[in-house]
């Protein structure tokens, strides 16, 4: 089973939703972790976007990197492209990734212009995740 870890600079919204939406869909092939080069706690926003799709992140916590400076990892992806040029490195056993996301907490306006902001990194994270571990033939999660 690989061990991936997902990475983001608050460990909050991005990193929370993609380590939510791996182990639900793939859960049962990868050991998931997030962590943030400084975590701030799951944003209210993200669990409630989760949520929806029937995702529980409400219990999450937000990891610092360095808690996995000496773990083995398989794969290491950066979420956010601040994570991409700030974290320390992390060297993954088999590939580091970076894929960005828009963060949905930097969007101000209304709650339901941050919902909508939510949703919309929600799902491109959910479309990436499937490309990226699910092949058509994976078994879902268990």
């Amino acid at each position: 089973m690989d061990a991936v870890l997902f990475v983001c600079t608050h460990n909050s919204s991005r990193s929370q939703m993609a380590e939510g939406l791996l182990r639900d869909r793939y859960g049962g092939r990868y050991e998931i972790r997030s962590a943030g080069t400084n975590p701030g706690g799951v944003n209210p926003f993200a669990a409630e976007v989760m949520d929806e799709i029937d995702i529980d992140i409400s219990k999450h916590t937000s990891e610092h990197v360095d808690t996995y400076a000496d773990t083995s990892l398989d794969i290491v992806v950066t979420v956010c492209d601040g994570a991409a040029e700030n974290c320390p490195y992390i060297p993954a056993e088999k590939e580091n990734l970076h894929q960005g996301f828009d963060d949905p907490s930097a969007v101000e306006g209304t709650d339901d212009e941050k919902r909508t902001a939510f949703r919309r990194t929600r799902d491109r994270l959910a479309d990436w995740i499937d490309t990226t571990f699910g092949p058509e033939d994976a078994p879902p999660s268990t």
